[in-house]
């Protein structure tokens, strides 16, 4: 099998949390403020997105067609415990007018095909639920 690149996205930080970031594209340019944690916000954010489109694509390999409005809350908590930080998440899925049972099987499958969830699979904690 050869890899191929897909996508390569690319953006500048200046000032860590409590400065700004923008992506060479420039659809992304954000300044960042404390105490908001807007790294969690965007990682929660590029998650959700590429977690519905792994779901999509669950759903047509098995030749299910989704119904318009499937959604994904992406919670991140960050943590900390003597002075380690860490993150913890929930991906909150709604499939509606899917049967909940096909709606476990695709979610599941999901993480098993969303590259979010196969970076931090293992790393951090994260529950999946069906809402």
């Amino acid at each position: 099998m050869t890899e191929k690149v897909v996508f390569t996205g690319k953006t500048h930080n200046t000032g860590g949390r409590d400065g700004g970031t923008r992506s060479s594209d420039g659809q992304l340019d954000l300044r960042l403020s404390q105490p908001h944690p807007a790294a969690e916000n965007l990682f929660g954010a590029a998650w959700s997105a590429c977690y519905i489109g792994a779901i999509e694509l669950a759903a047509a390999q098995r030749k299910i067609k989704l119904p318009e409005g499937p959604a994904v809350d992406a919670e991140i908590d960050l943590n900390v415990n003597d002075g380690s930080y860490f993150l913890r998440a929930r991906l909150n899925v709604s499939l509606p007018g899917i049967d909940r049972d096909i709606a476990h099987e695709l979610i599941h499958a999901a993480h098993e095909i969303c590259p979010y969830s196969k970076a931090t699979r293992g790393n951090i904690d994260v529950a999946t639920n069906l809402i």
